[in-house]
Formats: C-alpha cells, sequence, structure tokens
C-alpha cells in the first residue's frame, strides 16, 4: 500500500463531530494496525476460498546437439543442423497450440540455452516470459530418481498463483523419468520431445497428482505429417493440371 493510502487509515477529517462524553479517542497507531489487520484477514479469506484452476506444465528435452567437436565438455555442446531446425518447428507448434509459458525453468547447458534462444527467435511468446536458468538441472537429471521432486521444488520456488502455465527444459534421463512419475505412465522424451501435462490446484504448492498428458510433441511426427500433407496437396494439383490438360477442346 503507498504511503498516501497508509496517512489516510484512521485519521477523522477535521470536520468530524466530537466525541461524546466519556469516550477516549482510539490512537491513530492503533487504527492503523486494526485497519492492517482487517485487510490481512480479508486476504487470507479470499486465498482460502480459491477455486482450483487448470495448471499446465511443458516438459521439454533440448533439441538435437552436435558431436563433431570432441574437445568440447558436455555442458558446452552445440546444437546439431537438425537440432536448430526441430527448435525452430517445435516453438511454433507450441505457439499453435496455444501452450506458451508464462514462466521457463531451463538447464544452462549451452545446448538447452541455445534451444531456447531459437525458440524465442520464432514465436515471440517464449521471448517474453519469465526465464530463470537452473544449474542444477543439468547434474540432476544424471541422478536416477531424483529429477521429478527437485522439479517440484523448483517450481514451488520460482512460480507464482497467477502463473498457469510453465516450462522446464532439460536433459535425459531425469527428464523421461519425471514425465513417467509425474503421469503414472510410461513416457519417452527424444531429443526435442515434449510432454505437455495438466492438472488442477489453488496453487502450484496444492497441484493435485497425477498430471494427465494433455498432448505429447515430437518433431518426427511434424516433420513427418507436414510432409505427407503436402505430398498429397503436390498429388493433387497434378491430378487437377492432367485433368485439365485432357479435357476436350471446343467444338468447331
Amino acid at each position: 500500500m503507498n504511503a498516501s493510502a497508509a496517512v489516510g487509515v484512521g485519521i477523522s477529517p477535521s470536520t468530524s463531530k466530537p466525541l461524546a462524553m466519556g469516550l477516549t479517542p482510539i490512537p491513530i497507531r492503533l487504527r492503523w494496525r486494526r485497519s492492517c489487520s482487517m485487510i490481512e484477514t480479508e486476504a487470507e479469506l479470499a486465498a482460502s476460498e480459491a477455486q482450483p484452476v487448470s495448471r499446465r506444465l511443458i516438459l521439454l528435452r533440448h533439441a538435437k546437439s552436435s558431436w563433431q567437436h570432441t574437445a568440447l565438455r558436455d555442458h558446452d555442446r552445440p546444437l546439431s543442423k537438425t537440432g536448430r531446425a526441430d527448435a525452430a518447428l517445435v516453438s511454433k507448434k507450441l505457439q499453435h497450440m496455444g501452450w506458451i509459458p508464462q514462466l521457463i525453468l531451463s538447464s544452462d547447458a549451452l545446448r538447452t540455452r541455445a534451444t531456447l534462444n531459437i525458440m524465442q527467435e520464432q514465436v515471440r511468446g517464449f521471448l517474453e516470459a519469465e526465464v530463470h536458468f537452473i544449474s542444477s538441472f543439468y547434474s540432476i537429471a544424471a541422478m536416477d530418481g531424483q529429477t521429478a521432486e527437485h522439479l517440484q521444488r523448483t517450481i514451488c520456488q520460482y512460480s507464482r498463483d497467477e502463473i498457469l502455465t510453465i516450462m522446464c527444459m532439460g536433459h535425459n534421463r531425469g527428464w523421461e523419468e519425471a514425465a513417467s512419475m509425474f503421469t503414472g505412465a510410461s513416457i519417452e522424451l527424444k531429443t526435442c520431445n515434449a510432454a505437455l501435462l495438466e492438472a488442477t490446484g489453488k496453487s502450484w504448492e496444492e497441484v493435485t497428482f497425477p498430471f494427465f498428458i494433455k498432448y505429447f510433441l515430437s518433431c518426427c511426427l511434424i516433420v513427418i505429417f507436414t510432409f505427407f500433407f503436402f505430398f498429397v496437396e503436390v498429388m493433387y494439383m497434378k491430378y487437377k493440371l492432367y485433368k485439365f490438360s485432357n479435357m476436350p477442346g471446343p467444338t468447331a
């Protein structure tokens, strides 16, 4: 609350009527404390009456990395040409589906940062999201059975109740394990694949598990379907051209 609002609380205007005989005026400081207590009570009541809402979690594995530079540390490996194309593709697909995160929690490995950079270049929504690079995401993914709990703690640490869609970017095998543990299903995440999960809760701390698998994104499937529809369209155009060329001409 700003200073002007604070001054106005509990102070009677100079035109107010005098107090009745025998009544003691309440000190300004005490009045302010009572007002604060009332505000806090109303806020707590509103929070307790809040209804559970749908909350969405995107678990995205980084795009395919390059192994050409053998002298580099694993942490510093860049994306391959295929990986860069996949990152652009998955960003547009998420935009088309309406799954743009408000908060992005990402590993600080180079290949994960590069994946996010390409997604931000392709879709403005990813650029507008709040981003935090979590160094522990790189190491925790290599530890058996610890990624899911670590993701939960990190999400609760950085999220706010008004944030409804969060994307966590990281590595296998941890990301596969976390997706499987969150949903109770066996999920395989290849490079640049994403599990799109949904659950309900008043806050991220109160999300009801397990998550429901809303969608599963695979860049390979996207490419296959894109090529298929392109092939069908080309064949249809060829058919129309053939049909037109074989039409009988006007009779004399």
